[in-house]
């Protein structure tokens, strides 16, 4: 049984962590957030201390360690600027670190954590849920399995609503999230350049807080990309009851139907990290790499070989 700590336990994405260490038989023994909304918390483990100030947290933490009875994992669910310090942390105090993406926001902070690494002995895992889902490992084989010089087409669609609050929080910050590309685009740019390769191109039709859209040129695909976090973007209306979300992955005209099995993939990611199998900071580059060249590019307007829906419906 291992010992856990998590950072961040009142947003979206902690439940599945928290789950995730559950799942695994392991513990969690303290959580940090500076809000104290954390009634999840008593889903899976009454035991834990919790904090809402990182000093104190620390200062725990550290008791531990020097009592013989530290953490072995630190899992991150915090903002996105704050990944790359606390993946720190979590190395200082001797753990091995499990973070959710983005693991930083910058490519050239990747070679400072594989140093962090090296230099305590440590270990940095990266949550990459979608090389794990069964449909997205069975079209990898395709392709890999497929011809060596076929170039493909490839439509990325992904809308998910969301309202005003978004705007005010972090996530509507740039500087804090990284922008729309980096906040919920980067597991799918990741996804894809693990099956057709490293970026060649990267052009940006299209680049608003809550709307982006572009053309990425991979060794073995060309991608047009749209993100939207806008309800009058959905192509169709959403059922009543389910989430207002449209994701669509259109290659050669055939569309990728993985909208289901997504449910136990942090799990089944934290299987492959205890049983020494994570995804680490270099297999992050790419994706890393392809969100900061959208973000510092300067838009084109739609121009050349942009996505369908860009226009919008006006």
């Amino acid at each position: 049984m291992k010992r856990f700590a998590i950072i961040g336990t009142a947003g979206f994405i902690a439940p599945r962590h928290l789950r995730a260490i559950k799942d695994t038989g392991n513990i969690l023994v303290a959580a940090l957030d500076k809000h104290d909304s954390v009634g999840i918390l008593d889903s899976y483990s009454t035991e834990a201390e919790f904090f809402t100030e990182f000093e104190r947290f620390d200062r725990h933490l550290e008791k531990l360690r020097h009592k013989g009875d530290g953490v072995d994992y630190v899992s991150i669910c915090s903002p996105n600027y704050l990944h790359d310090a606390h993946v720190r942390f979590g190395l200082r105090i001797g753990a091995d670190v499990i973070c959710e993406k983005p693991l930083v926001l910058n490519p050239w902070n990747i070679d400072a954590l594989c140093t962090a690494e090296e230099e305590t002995g440590q270990h940095i895992y990266n949550i990459l849920q979608l090389r794990l889902h069964p449909t997205i490992v069975e079209l990898k084989r395709k392709i890999d399995s497929g011809p060596s010089d076929k170039v493909y087409d490839i439509d990325l669609t992904y809308i998910t609503t969301r309202g005003r609050w978004y705007m005010s929080s972090w996530k509507g910050d740039v500087s804090k999230s990284g922008g729309i590309a980096t906040n919920i685009g980067v597991h799918f740019f990741d996804m894809l350049s693990w099956i057709f390769g490293d970026a060649k191109g990267n052009t940006v039709h299209l680049a608003e807080p809550t709307r982006a859209a572009g053309f990425l040129q991979l060794k073995r695909a060309n991608v047009r990309w749209l993100l939207s976090l806008n309800r009058e973007d959905l192509p169709i209306e959403p059922e009543v009851g389910k989430p207002a979300t449209f994701r669509s992955i259109s290659i050669e005209g055939d569309e990728l139907e993985f909208s289901e099995g997504f449910t136990d993939l942090h799990s089944e990611s934290y299987r492959r990290i205890l049983a020494g199998k994570g995804f680490g900071p270099s297999d992050v580059m790419s994706a890393i790499q392809i969100v900061s060249d959208i973000r510092d590019s300067i838009p084109t307007g739609l121009a050349g070989d942009y996505h369908p829906m860009a226009k919008g419906k006006g």
